[in-house]
């Protein structure tokens, strides 16, 4: 138990040396460059959707296939990757300390830490998925049917629904009552910028806080009826906001969120107390 408690003491006490360090700086705000470029893209191909003009509905993953389409895309992918991993890298140790260099992070913070570094490291290894060889085709229909063959796995479904409640509703609460400033340098912002800034995070937030919360209600919605089918992952909630009355103008309000959320990113990258 000893040897046990001082293996722990050990790693915390290098844990904290590295968050101090300025490959930790590097690595976390290149995290936010590659969020932004995430959910730019996305949000950019639902709003042309949105217009008429051409564009498609995709996810992450669908964000990260038009990387590597493009001129120089392998390169970008892999840059991108490393940004995605430095986030998740971030995220794991503001979950397992508490703190980073700049900012600390209570007990439901840390939680939400560590959920969002395991999401962002997922989307860093479908990155590197996509750059060793083909594209990787799962989606939320194929995993919520795998999930119901395990033990419990309805129960499993119904508790991922459950959490993406509680996430969507933190989101919203975060962008409505802007509790994102908590978290930034406002003190070295400049005043024209702090303006927009708080208005990008607010609509932000808020447009992910909607996606999240028609993704959880349609995962509830599977767990009960036992459907896999009825599961959807952030195209499939786009989608839906797409098919419905006045589809085009609700899709489109959520595309310039998403956009709004990517230019708060890069912002965030500046001036998030990491």
């Amino acid at each position: 138990m000893a040897t046990a408690d001082a293996s722990v003491q050990t790693a915390r006490s290098w844990g904290a040396r590295f968050v101090q360090t300025r490959t930790f700086a590097v690595l976390s705000r290149a995290g936010f460059v590659a969020r932004a470029l995430v959910y730019g893209i996305i949000g950019l191909l639902a709003f042309v959707l949105a217009i008429g003009q051409g564009g498609k509905i995709t996810n992450q993953q669908g964000a990260l296939r038009t990387v590597e389409h493009q001129p120089f895309g392998h390169l970008m992918l892999v840059l991108l990757a490393v940004g995605l991993g430095g986030y998740a890298l971030w995220r794991f140790f503001r979950a397992a300390l508490g703190h980073g260099r700049e900012g600390a992070d209570s007990g439901m913070e840390r939680i939400g830490a560590l959920g969002s570094g395991i999401v962002y490291a997922v989307m860093c290894a479908i990155a590197v998925q996509i750059l060793m060889g083909p594209d990787p085709s799962g989606n939320t229909k194929h995993t919520t049917r795998d999930v119901f063959a395990w033990p419990a796995g309805r129960w499993l479904i119904a508790l991922a629904g459950i959490v993406l409640a509680g996430v969507a509703i933190y989101q919203f609460i975060r962008g409505a009552r802007r509790k994102f400033l908590d978290d930034s340098k406002t003190e070295e912002i400049p005043h024209a910028t702090l303006r927009w800034f708080k208005t990008l995070g607010t609509i932000g937030h808020i447009a992910r806080a909607v996606v999240l919360a028609l993704v959880s209600v349609f995962l509830l919605k599977a767990a009960y009826d036992y459907k896999a089918d009825e599961a959807i992952g952030l195209d499939g909630a786009l989608a839906k906001l797409y098919n419905a009355a006045y589809g085009s103008w609700l899709l489109g309000f959520v595309a310039l969120g998403f956009i709004a959320f990517a230019c708060f990113s890069l912002l965030e990258a500046r001036y998030r107390r990491i």
